[in-house]
């Protein structure tokens, strides 16, 4: 039986059909969702709460003349279905397939490439005064949801919208949840308002918006008549709609975090696949469990994280301790200056941020942390490449972005008992503030748990002599490199250096590397500009050192979406590559020999 959305490829053509056939369009959505995400995976629940909402909106505006900008972008499945990519949406998050958020080189439709949060209001701000000034008459929207609004980012956005006069439309999409549950005064006003409980002076009518709702998202009728409406109306607008995540997926609907990316799951059901007991653990559980067991022993750990407990595992000391467990919400800013104060009152304080979001707290890190000297402990998951999310959630500007700030100790650990040990160390207390940055996924130590071990701070480790050139490491890319050096017959040549410390490099050491050896070799999953073959290059440019240095990184281009593997692969940092790369060093040397 061929479904209504088979014969919908295009806005135009939903446009042509009849609103009595619109909710039988949502359920054959929905089910096409369900279907590519259960088996090729991906964002799923924030995709599902929205099927009504995307449906009515390219239904009631003319796209792309007008301009939808969705924020973050995990809901944006049903608009890229919807907007020419059905046939090739089983491709998403794929190698040379499409982008998991929308991508302006990718549609037309996608009028502002997103995937960090709260950039919406201001882009979408931005093109209406453009078109005004343009004298186009466009309609504008901004679809931002109920954890993303509470960004400091979305109320500058809404504090400037407020005093112009643009055609522009703001849709939150209030369904009390982000990746985790939304938390913060603006979540607990936001439900008296769902409630009619809220006595207040409505905060967005407060900010000149013309304020509507909340209404039903999921009532099509409703949504279309009240956006229509909304088409005559001038000046700044705002939508309330109530929405449920994961709608339509019985199990998505009852269990929202797990089911924002479930992984592979049983289109039918919705039951998870079950995966392979894995003896290893992830580099964020090692976080989680140390912190939980580090706190107890010192009372003045305390943890922070913007919106990301269980994807970071602070989770699990907010459950045991949640007076010393603080997620502020989508606020990587107040993140870092939050810490900053608790460290001027002696607080040991872990920051969790993945690496790619550190990116919006830029200058507190410098101007609030780095320039006070203060030591706070940032803990940078999702270091390096990071797979399917793509260029706008690759943390492999870190190390470059990081290395340039002046008192800023920079580590980033091997392993998982490196990352327990640079932990335990920290705590104990340092002079100046320091970044562990570390990877996606598991690692490869299965009896991590040992007993802590102070580490020296700008130390280097050797892992394997040789005899004519080496491989500097940092990070878990060394993993890479012993997996080159271990297929090679002359592998007794090459020598391999963990230098764990890209700030301070461990500069006696470095001495000792570039008197003995004939080429260095070095290898980063960060950034090839700026990184940590830069700061060894500059170390060789300051002491007159002219040996051969060949520096192995992510190329300087934006990284799109595949498999880490994958993309390791592409960037030339995988085991392959570098055996290559080692294979011509050592015909250089020998050339060079004889």
């Amino acid at each position: 039986m061929k479904k209504l959305l088979d014969h919908i490829n295009s806005p135009s053509e939903l446009r042509l059909l009849n609103q009595e056939d619109l909710p039988q369009l949502a359920k054959d959505l929905r089910e096409f969702i369900i279907d590519i995400v259960a088996t090729k995976e991906g964002h799923l629940g924030a995709s599902l709460g929205v099927v009504e909402l995307t449906i009515a909106l390219h239904y009631v505006y003319n796209t792309p003349e007008d301009l939808l900008v969705w924020d973050v972008g995990h809901q944006a499945y049903g608009h890229k279905i919807l907007t020419g990519r059905k046939s090739i949406f089983h491709t998403n998050r794929q190698l040379h397939g499409i982008s998991g958020f929308p991508k302006r080189d990718e549609s037309v439709y996608d009028t502002f490439g997103v995937g960090h949060s709260s950039t919406s209001i201001s882009a979408a701000l931005g093109m209406a005064i453009a078109s005004q000034l343009k004298g186009d008459h466009k309609h504008h929207v901004a679809i931002i949801g109920d954890a993303s609004i509470a960004s400091g980012m979305a109320f500058e956005g809404l504090n400037h919208a407020g005093v112009t006069d643009a055609d522009f439309l703001v849709i939150l999409n209030d369904n009390a949840i982000g990746i985790d549950p939304s938390v913060g005064a603006l979540k607990q006003y936001l439900t008296n308002v769902k409630k009619g409980t809220e006595k207040q002076d409505n905060i967005f009518e407060a900010l000149n918006f013309d304020y509507t709702g909340p209404i039903d998202g999921h009532d099509l009728d409703v949504i279309i008549k009240e956006l229509n409406r909304l088409k005559t109306v001038k000046g700044p607008k705002f939508l309330h709609v109530i929405t449920t995540k994961g709608k339509g997926l019985r199990q998505a609907e009852e269990n929202q975090v797990t089911y924002h990316a479930p992984g592979k799951f049983d289109s039918l059901t919705g039951e998870l696949a079950i995966k392979s007991a894995s003896t290893l653990t992830k580099f964020q559980d090692v976080f989680g469990l140390t912190i939980v067991e580090l706190a107890k022993q010192n009372p003045k750990i305390v943890g922070i994280t913007p919106a990301m407990p269980t994807g970071s595992s602070l989770k699990y000391m907010m459950d045991l301790m949640p007076d010393r467990a603080f997620d502020v919400g989508i606020a990587e800013q107040h993140a870092v200056t939050l810490s900053a104060g608790m460290a001027t009152q002696g607080m040991v304080v872990f920051c969790n941020i993945y690496s790619t979001f550190l990116q919006r707290a830029y200058d507190q890190v410098i101007h609030d942390v780095a320039l006070q000297n203060l030591p706070v402990i940032f803990c940078l998951d999702r270091a390096g490449l990071v797979g399917e999310d793509g260029a706008t959630h690759h943390g492999v500007f870190d190390l470059a972005y990081l290395r340039c700030i002046p008192n800023l100790i920079i580590f980033a650990p091997r392993d998982e008992t490196e990352l327990r040990n640079i932990m335990y160390t920290a705590q104990l207390g340092l002079e100046h503030p320091i970044a562990i940055r570390y990877p996606r996924g598991y690692g490869v130590t299965p009896d991590w748990k040992q007993s802590f071990k102070k580490l020296e701070i700008g130390k280097g480790e050797l892992l394997k002599e040789g005899s004519e050139i080496v491989i500097l490491t940092i990070g878990f890319i060394a993993e890479n490199a012993k997996a080159a050096i271990s297929k090679l017959s002359a592998n007794n040549k090459v020598a391999h250096y963990d230098m764990r410390f890209v700030k301070p490099l461990d500069e006696a050491l470095l001495h000792e590397i570039f008197k003995k050896f004939a080429y260095i070799i070095t290898v980063e999953d960060g950034t090839i500009k700026g990184g940590f073959g830069s700061a060894v290059l500059e170390f060789a440019a300051e002491h007159n050192y002219y040996i051969p240095i060949k520096t192995l990184g992510i190329p300087d281009t934006f990284i799109e979406q595949g498999s880490v593997a994958q993309l390791q692969q592409l960037a030339n940092v995988d085991a392959y590559h570098i055996i290559k790369t080692i294979e011509a060093a050592l015909l250089f040397v020998k050339t060079r020999k004889i």
